[in-house]
């Protein structure tokens, strides 16, 4: 590993005070762990043409789509008062790609479950996600908000004072594209790409969308990976039931987000939980970072049919 890395250009993010050093590979930024975990992955992992992977670029709402899906596949077993999503860490329910394979297998295994997350970019997944004509779903967010998510979350997780981690720093990383899995908008290209060639395996969801119009957004989901929901079922508010179950409100609120880590990990749940809430970046951006970013987004975005603001 130690030799890989050697070779990869390296960034120093130097508003967490150089506590993390981030490597590019294929054309996105990476610690030495997910680095580990990707390689692995790229090597070893079998995708099934019934897996269903939920895609993001950090703090774009992956733990709402997560939960969300994972309350819509197994809801004949369960309901809002006895799912595990009430007990455990969603990124537990749904494990990631680069970090937990493991877990993927055992719950292919143990309960069939088809959910498997992952941050990579579209061009670095394991070829045979490719190949196996599984079903994708990519959930992305207004650029500003995710800077100011993506900011407080290192900063809390590496316990720095916002006068110690100044704003403006984690701002010229993004703009400069030297961000976890990022460049963002290089991200969200390579997903938006595939999914007009092949619009019936990729399935794209915009966060505000899914926050204005949570009912027909949650119906696409489920219509799309599989499990749609029967008129019974609208009838008798289920669809209601499982947004609410996995609202920020709720979810925040359970004992296992406020103290708990995740097995195995060193984050504690809560960080995973902050506002939930669309234009929290007003709060922070000055008028010239709205123009730079905004117009830097206009720019790669140009011809998508994707608007980030």
């Amino acid at each position: 590993m130690e030799e890989i890395l050697k070779t990869l250009p390296q960034h120093t993010c130097s508003w967490l005070k150089h506590k993390i050093i981030m490597y590019k590979y294929q054309d996105f930024w990476t610690s030495k762990q997910l680095l580990e975990g990707t390689l692995m992955a790229q090597q070893s992992f079998k995708a099934e043409p019934s897996d269903v992977f939920l895609c993001s670029a950090p703090k774009t709402g992956t733990t709402w789509l997560k939960a969300l899906a994972f309350a819509i596949v197994t809801r004949e077993n369960f309901d809002e008062s006895t799912s595990p999503l009430l007990k455990k860490l969603v990124h537990e329910c749904v494990p990631f790609l680069e970090r937990q394979v493991e877990e993927i297998e055992h719950n292919r295994e143990s309960s069939s479950l088809p959910l498997v997350a992952t941050h990579l970019p579209y061009a670095s997944l394991p070829e045979s996600v490719i190949a196996s004509n599984c079903r994708m779903v990519y959930i992305y967010r207004n650029i500003k908000d995710v800077i100011v998510s993506n900011y407080h979350f290192l900063r809390e997780a590496f316990k720095l004072s916002m006068e110690d981690a100044p704003f403006e720093e984690t701002f010229e990383d993004f703009y400069n594209g030297n961000s976890s899995y990022g460049p963002y908008w290089d991200h969200i290209l390579g997903y938006r790409k595939a999914s007009l060639d092949m619009p019936d395996k990729i399935l794209f969801l915009k966060y505000e969308d899914l926050k204005s119009e949570p009912i027909s957004n949650v119906k696409r989901l489920a219509e799309f990976i599989g499990y749609p929901f029967s008129n019974d079922e609208e009838k008798a508010g289920v669809i209601e039931n499982i947004i609410n179950m996995c609202s920020f409100e709720n979810l925040s609120s359970l004992e296992v987000n406020k103290t708990r880590k995740p097995k195995g990990g060193m984050l504690e749940n809560r960080l995973y939980y902050r506002k939930g809430q669309d234009g929290d970046w007003k709060n922070y951006f000055t008028n010239e970072m709205k123009e730079k970013i905004d117009k830097i987004m206009d720019e790669k975005l140009s011809g998508t049919g994707l608007i980030l603001k």
